[in-house]
């Protein structure tokens, strides 16, 4: 069976930079105390007037071009999002419609900060078994518009921020793909790291006493989620090395989901690749699903990652979910 490769890759982030210092007077917070907790500096907002698929239309553009192909040859569109332009229809369709394709599939995969690795497990499925040739991969969010600006939400709102990703995915017959992905998931801890309000658990989906509550914004328990990520994302990485009988030693690139730079350099130690960990955190924030695509696109830019390398990936977020990759460049 043909195995799959990244072909081409491109990003999209909005132009404004919002430093830590413009949230200090909002949030009752500090350049230092933001920097020490979360690793980082600054993030992208969009202006108003942008939706998601915009984004998205930006940095798939980009990745067609570098796969040298043009929108009518993808045979899929998957979408990974927690911020979805609405609540239906899925934001691909749209992203569809601005690529002027017809008739071509779109699925949105809603796995948060895994959604970029369940989005690849899906496209590998679909590629590997013959069903498509060529599908594109989305990662994007629009996370500036749902956060509660206030004190109050300041320990969300210093994190989650804009951009996109996006891979064109084909069928491969060399070295080159994905070797082996694992995923997994907890729901037990669901509601640690949520949108609580606003869904079909209530009359309407949303209610007065939501909106007053503030509930429909973003609720995490950082303890909590950092206690699970610092031991999820390593292991599964030690998993899936041990069942390819690849040493962790021989990973030449490790890129872990930008959520937050202390957990990514706990789990860089765990596995003693402190000097082969490839963060931007510090510059772009928590964009969720859009974090692992656009790590990879600046570590190629870079040339941290070239071609031949051995790279993993690795995610863990809301849901409980968390996965892991790897990829020969």
């Amino acid at each position: 069976m043909p195995g799959m490769k990244i072909s081409g890759i491109g990003m999209c982030v909005p132009e404004r930079v919002v430093t830590n210092h413009e949230l200090e007077p909002l949030l009752n917070t500090s350049d230092e105390w933001i920097q020490q907790r979360t690793g980082i500096v600054e993030r992208r907002w969009v202006p108003e007037g942008v939706e998601l698929s915009d984004l998205a239309l930006t940095a798939t553009q980009e990745a067609l071009e570098a796969a040298k192909v043009k929108a009518e040859d993808i045979d899929m569109i998957i979408f990974a999002t927690l911020s979805p332009e609405m609540c239906f229809p899925g934001t691909g369709v749209m992203l569809q419609a601005k690529l002027g394709i017809k008739n071509t599939p779109a699925l949105d995969v809603r796995n948060q900060c895994s959604g970029f690795l369940y989005g690849l497990a899906v496209a590998n499925g679909m590629i590997c078994s013959g069903m498509y040739k060529r599908i594109l991969l989305v990662g994007a969010e629009i996370q500036s518009r749902g956060i509660l600006k206030i004190p109050q939400g300041r320990d969300t709102t210093v994190i989650f921020a804009d951009g996109a990703g996006a891979v064109v995915l084909e069928q491969s017959e060399g070295p080159e793909g994905l070797i082996d992905i694992y995923l997994g998931a907890d729901g037990r801890h669901a509601e640690e790291l949520c949108a609580p309000g606003m869904g079909s658990r209530w009359e309407g989906f949303v209610t007065q006493q939501m909106l007053d509550e503030k509930s429909h914004h973003p609720y995490m328990n950082g303890r909590t989620v950092f206690k699970y990520a610092v031991t999820r994302m390593p292991k599964t990485i030690q998993l899936i090395c041990e069942r390819n009988e690849i040493a962790i030693s021989d990973i030449d690139v490790l890129i872990p989901h930008q959520a937050n730079l202390r957990i990514n350099e706990m789990v860089a130690k765990t596995l003693g690749l402190e000097d082969k960990a490839f963060n931007n955190i510090e510059k772009y924030g928590n964009t969720t699903a859009a974090t692992l695509p656009i790590c990879i696109y600046e570590a190629l830019q870079q040339e941290f990652l070239k071609p031949g390398h051995l790279l993993a990936l690795t995610a863990f977020g809301s849901g409980f979910t968390w996965g892991s990759a790897l990829i020969r460049m």
